[in-house]
């Protein structure tokens, strides 16, 4: 089994966190808010974070791959799946590739990994910095940071991040041709959340997205992009909330 860097938190039912571009930082508050009545692995992608990238990895139907096998080895069932943006991408793949209940639900935040013809994705390795902060937030000014300001070292990690990227979701450009189709075939509760003002993947994508999927709703998150868990927590996590609590039968706080 190919080492896999995986945090852990938090005890109870298994659920796995999957970020995207930015990294671990952008999906610790779904991690933090899902520990406290839950066992939370939280994985560091591999190529991100000085994370070593196995050559046997190479695609993110690998990606997805990995993780079922991780999660069967340590005979966990029924986990539930959060993924952001790419992250999102590789949760869908994992729903679409088990066949032995290892997945027992999917939350995809404002995924990528499919092509849309009505909503195509803009080019996200041609944007700037702050054009990448207009279209991924509903407040740019926010979130941005000119990368003058940015600490050599913490530049470092983030260019190294987006090699990562560019690797695994640059060609086909951050989708995978058959995924759509493949949807169609996963029969476990999927919620995706959209925020309302994401211009990388905008609501009309998410939409098509989840009509894809056999057993799927949408819901979008006002005044939020990209990450709407980090622009608009509370908000998001309500909905996460009683989505888990509609699946499982249990309260999550």
């Amino acid at each position: 089994m190919t080492s896999l860097t995986i945090t852990e938190s938090g005890s109870g039912p298994a659920v796995l966190v999957l970020h995207g571009g930015a990294g671990t930082f952008s999906v610790a508050g779904i991690a933090e808010h899902f520990a406290r009545t839950s066992h939370v692995l939280t994985a560091t992608l591999p190529g991100w974070n000085g994370t070593a990238r196995p050559d046997e990895i190479d695609t993110i139907a690998d990606l997805a791959a990995a993780y079922l096998t991780l999660l069967r080895e340590r005979e966990l069932h029924e986990v539930l799946v959060i993924g952001s943006s790419v992250g999102g991408w590789i949760a869908a793949e994992m729903a679409a590739q088990d066949r032995t209940g290892t997945v027992g639900r999917v939350v995809l935040i404002d995924a990528t990994g499919v092509w849309i013809d009505e909503a195509p994705m803009p080019d996200f390795f041609a944007l700037d910095a702050r054009a990448i902060a207009e279209y991924s937030y509903h407040d740019p000014d926010r979130f941005y940071q000119d990368p003058a300001d940015v600490p050599a070292a913490q530049l470092a990690v983030r260019q190294a991040n987006m090699v990562a990227l560019r690797h695994f979701a640059s060609d086909p450009y951050m989708h995978d041709p058959s995924l759509l189709e493949r949807l169609s075939g996963v029969t476990v509760p999927a919620l995706l959340v959209w925020g309302a003002s994401d211009r990388v993947v905008t609501p009309a994508y998410g939409a098509a997205y989840a009509a894809a999927f056999g057993n799927a709703r949408l819901e979008i998150i006002s005044e939020a992009g990209h990450l709407p868990h980090m622009e608009q927590p509370d908000a998001t996590f309500a909905v996460l909330d009683a989505f888990a609590n509609q699946v499982s039968g249990t309260p999550a706080r």
